[in-house]
């Protein structure tokens, strides 16, 4: 078998330059500025060995449009195809964090409950950091149960941002008081 291409772009949006890259299957990472962490050679490493990187921006329009279109307060729901490499137990805490709605947020704990082990609250925290397609997979959205930001790959300041933006854009609007 032979190796799979990677299509490599970097797109600049209102949070910083991101790394896009896909497969033919789909979205397969997203590198978020000032990420802390391996990068993209620890994930081709880990999920990728022997793959080609090549850099391609038309395999990556869609995404990069998503993804400028959700920063910018444009988009809550992504609709892309996704190649999402992990274990069993990081894809089901990523399908679990998928369904945290736009707006919203649940705990470490919630998420380990939604996946039916509810002991497994510091597991939930590393699949969640080793999450690579932040953004589309809503790692922002989880936090610790007094609601404090805890860890988030692009920074706690971004995850506040991101947070933010959701929530002034969910909030109920306030009218004019006469």
């Amino acid at each position: 078998m032979g190796a799979n291409i990677l299509y490599d772009t970097k797109i600049d949006t209102p949070i910083g330059r991101l790394r896009v890259v896909s497969s033919d299957r789909g979205l397969l990472y997203v590198g978020l500025p000032k990420a802390s962490g391996r990068g993209f050679a620890g994930f081709c490493a880990r999920h990728a060995p022997g793959d080609k990187v090549e850099s391609a921006f038309e395999p990556n329009r869609e995404a990069c449009a998503q993804l400028d279109e959700f920063l910018n307060g444009k988009r809550q729901v992504f609709e892309l195809s996704l190649d999402l490499r992990g274990t069993e137990f990081q894809q089901r805490v990523y399908a679990a964090v998928s369904a945290i709605p736009y707006g919203a947020t649940l705990s470490y704990g919630e998420v380990a409950d939604a996946i039916e082990q509810p002991a497994a609250v510091r597991a939930v925290g590393a699949a969640n950091g080793a999450n690579p397609i932040p953004l589309v997979i809503p790692c922002h959205r989880v936090v610790a149960s007094s609601g404090q930001l805890h860890g988030y790959a692009g920074g706690l300041e971004l995850k506040q941002r991101l947070l933010a933006m959701e929530n002034a854009a969910t909030a109920p609007s306030q009218g004019l008081l006469l």
